[in-house]
Formats: C-alpha cells, sequence, structure tokens
C-alpha cells in the first residue's frame, strides 16, 4: 500500500499518536492544546537543529559540532551584550554569519581533503567548545530588555493557549526546509548526493559546492538554535548544549531519515523531536522516574528504527538482486 521508504515516517507518527494518547489516558490534564504546544515551546532550539541535521543526513553524512556551536552562540551573544554593550540588532546577525561560517568551513575540509564527516565535525566540536572558554570561564548572564521580551513573550492561540516567539521561528525554519528538501534544486542535489556521490558527478551534479552549502545550512540552524536557546535560558554558558548533537541525530532517525543518507523527511525530524518531548512530559507528569528515563527510552526507540532502517534496506536490496 505504501512505498518503502514512507514506513519509518508512518511508524514515528503512529508512534507519537500513540505516546500522546497513552499518557492522556494516564495523566489527568494530559490531553490538552497547551501540552502539545509546551513540547514545541520546550524543544523549539532542538528542532531548528534537527532541520540542519536533517539535511547533513541526508547525504550520508554527520555533523558532531551543532551542541558546541549552540554554546558558542550563547557565549558570543552574551559576551557582546553584557560585556560590550553591542545591540542585538547587530549581535544576532554576526552569530549567524559565524555559524555560516563555521559549517562552510567544515563542509570545505570534508569535501576537498576527503576527510570522513565524523572526523572533520568532531574537531570542530572541540574547536567551538574550546572557543566558549575562551571567551569566559563563567556563566555570562543577559538582562537586556530584548532577550527578555523575547523569552516572556506568550503568543495567545484561540482556545486559551499560547506559544513563544521561539515557535513560530521553528515552524518557520520546518516550512522553509520542506521547501527547500522537495521544490528547489539545492534539495534535489541533496537526495542524490545521498542516494549515490559518484553517481552524482557523473551526472555533472555540483556535488562540492552542494556540501558546503549542507554543512553551512547546518551551521547556520545551529547558529540560530543557539539564538533561540539564548532567549530560553538568558545566559551564555560554556557547558550549555551538551549533547545536542546525539539528541539531533536521535530525531532525525526516529524521524525515518536512512544514516546512509538518500531518503528522508524534514517532517519526519519534526516528530522525531516531538517524540522526544512527550516521553519527557510523560516522565514529568509521573513525577516518580528520573529524567534519565528519557535518555533510555530514546536509546531503546533509537535501536528499533535502526534496525527498522537495516530490514528494509536488505529487504529491498534482496528484491533488486532478484
Amino acid at each position: 500500500m505504501f512505498k518503502r521508504q514512507y514506513i519509518p515516517i508512518l511508524v514515528t507518527v503512529g508512534l507519537f499518536i500513540l505516546l500522546f494518547i497513552a499518557g492522556s489516558f494516564r495523566y489527568t490534564g494530559f490531553f490538552s492544546t497547551q501540552v502539545l504546544f509546551n513540547l514545541l515551546i520546550d524543544n523549539s532550539f532542538l528542532l531548528i537543529v534537527g532541520v540542519g541535521m536533517t539535511f547533513v543526513i541526508l547525504t550520508g553524512g554527520i555533523d558532531l559540532s551543532v551542541g558546541s556551536v549552540v554554546a558558542l552562540t550563547t557565549m558570543l551573544s552574551a559576551s557582546l551584550i553584557q560585556h560590550q554593550g553591542w545591540p542585538p540588532i547587530i549581535v544576532i546577525p554576526i552569530v549567524l554569519a559565524v555559524g555560516i561560517a563555521f559549517g562552510w568551513a567544515m563542509g570545505a575540509i570534508i569535501h576537498y581533503f576527503n576527510i570522513q564527516p565524523f572526523i572533520v565535525t568532531l574537531a570542530g566540536m572541540f574547536l567551538a567548545r574550546g572557543l566558549c572558554y575562551v571567551i569566559s570561564i563563567n556563566t555570562i548572564t543577559i538582562d537586556n530588555s530584548f532577550y527578555t521580551n523575547m523569552a516572556q513573550t506568550k503568543i495567545k492561540i484561540p482556545g486559551g493557549s499560547y506559544i513563544s516567539i521561539s515557535v513560530i521561528i521553528a515552524v518557520v525554519v520546518v516550512l522553509l526546509a520542506i521547501y527547500m528538501a522537495h521544490y528547489t534544486r539545492f534539495g534535489r542535489n541533496t537526495y542524490a548526493i545521498g542516494g549515490n556521490e559518484q553517481s552524482s558527478l557523473l551526472m555533472g551534479l555540483p556535488v562540492g559546492r552542494t556540501k558546503m552549502m549542507i554543512y553551512a545550512f547546518s551551521g547556520f540552524c545551529s547558529a540560530l538554535g543557539g539564538v533561540v536557546f539564548t532567549f530560553y535560558m538568558l545566559s551564555g554558558y560554556g557547558l550549555h548544549a551538551v549533547g545536542l548533537e546525539l539528541d539531533a541525530i536521535a530525531a532525525v532517525v526516529i524521524g525515518g531519515t536512512l544514516l546512509t543518507g538518500g531518503i528522508g523527511y524534514v517532517v519526519g525530524t519534526f516528530f522525531g523531536v516531538m517524540i522526544q518531548g512527550v516521553i519527557q512530559t510523560i516522565i514529568n507528569f509521573e513525577g516518580t522516574l528520573s529524567s534519565w528515563w528519557t535518555k533510555i527510552v530514546i536509546g531503546m526507540l533509537l535501536f528499533l528504527f535502526i534496525v527498522l532502517q537495516r530490514v528494509l534496506g536488505g529487504r529491498a536490496s534482496t528484491r533488486n538482486m532478484k
């Protein structure tokens, strides 16, 4: 009934619905639009970072630097605003440009020197995290009125619910990414590279330029996620977003994107993030479980989806051989 590549994302959507229904039956007050919106409010920065990671994994690559770039963004923002007195209208474009340049540089090294993305982005992770401590080893609290207003503003939704400005930013990024992935040449090139890079080269596709653009886009999403995270935390700190890269990778894989590249959807990543959020919410409602149970459940789901990808890929290969 369905194409094989749609099965993981259908499982993801079904799992999210099942978890939300289960929570609604078990806990009073769980079934509400505000709980649903809170999933987005609390995970908007992860969703933005996950969008950039989706494009990277679609090419068969990986970006381990995203969490460190988020932390570097918070530190740069806090330092320039609090210590240098720069206005946010200048600081935000600067940190976004830094994220783009950082990602572009890693993409260039990966392409021109033919080095595995794992190694290059691992080095980028250490570099960005180290730069945080060059700026300051302490937390820098932000009391700028623009940032506090962004953190505290609630946008009313019909029915009595509300969302934050960070949610609006995250939804716009998701919609933009869906358009880029499915309706632009850049998106088609991304899928082609993930499907078979050598064939893409033989077809004359700009593989090198596309790769650099993809890692630059991932850097942009990481920096933008860092800006949103700064709104959320109102501080800069070198230990912010530790392990965020693993959460982003988990969201992308649970969302149905193949680790080998070529197949995946931004919408799947959206539901992958929402699944992580609903698991955390269930644990909070339970009240007796440690927050580490979130990691345990996500780990189990990750194993499940990797095995599912392998089984589907193996069957497809067998059928092609026949």
